[in-house]
């Protein structure tokens, strides 16, 4: 992970000192990012001991993104990652897999604008509305029609965003085919990035690893 310790020290000697919501200040460089070849290998942070519980941690967090759960009561059955941000009955503010596999479908639009009908392949509906699969429409398109530009997950909902305490740092993902290689970058809205940065969120190259 040469790249990325390369990117940490250019964020310590470019990055100017911002305060945020959490009272420590953080060194902060806009639009900063790095290449990592799958390729080459899987790119598991070696600055800290990922073994064990951390890696297990970072297992289920996925499994639990991929299956669309808006709340962690079978997550905090494996790890306790969540458990600050998340009621008495395990539901979260804004959770990434709900709006990943359920994102919310208007239940009427403007006169003009086109909307999945019911029956769509990627629409559902439930006692929270109608939703639409993102990740299955990725799976759907990249099979037929893997040179297409709109391949997209999006996890921000701004109306949610404004009033969530914890909205999505990683708030979108492209997937994008060139030849025989995928190529998947993730667009965070903030990031922190140190020696010892908590590897288990998505938006670093170890989580989304299994999803390209």
């Amino acid at each position: 992970m040469h790249a990325y310790l390369d990117l940490v020290r250019r964020v310590l000697a470019t990055g100017g000192y911002k305060p945020n919501r959490t009272g420590v200040d953080t060194v902060s460089a806009f639009g900063q990012h790095y290449r990592v070849d799958l390729q080459e290998g899987f790119p598991l942070l070696t600055t800290k001991d990922l073994s064990g519980f951390r890696w297990d941690s970072l297992v289920h967090e996925l499994l639990w993104y991929l299956s669309g759960a808006e709340h962690i009561r079978s997550l905090r059955e494996e790890t306790g990652i969540w458990d600050a941000w998340a009621d008495d009955d395990g539901r979260l503010d804004t959770a990434y897999g709900r709006f990943w596999r359920r994102y919310p479908v208007p239940d009427s639009g403007l006169e003009g604008e086109s909307w999945p009908e019911d029956a769509h392949r990627w629409t559902q509906a439930d006692e929270g509305g109608r939703s639409f699969d993102q990740l299955q429409y990725v799976l759907d398109t990249l099979r037929e029609h893997p040179n297409s530009r709109r391949i997209v997950v999006n996890a921000w909902h701004p109306a949610n965003a404004a009033v969530s305490t914890l909205p999505p740092c990683h708030y979108t993902f492209v997937f994008n085919v060139q030849g025989d290689r995928l190529n998947l970058p993730p667009s965070p809205s903030a990031r922190r990035r140190r020696a010892g940065v908590r590897s288990t969120s998505p938006a670093t190259p170890s989580s989304l690893t299994p999803i390209a």
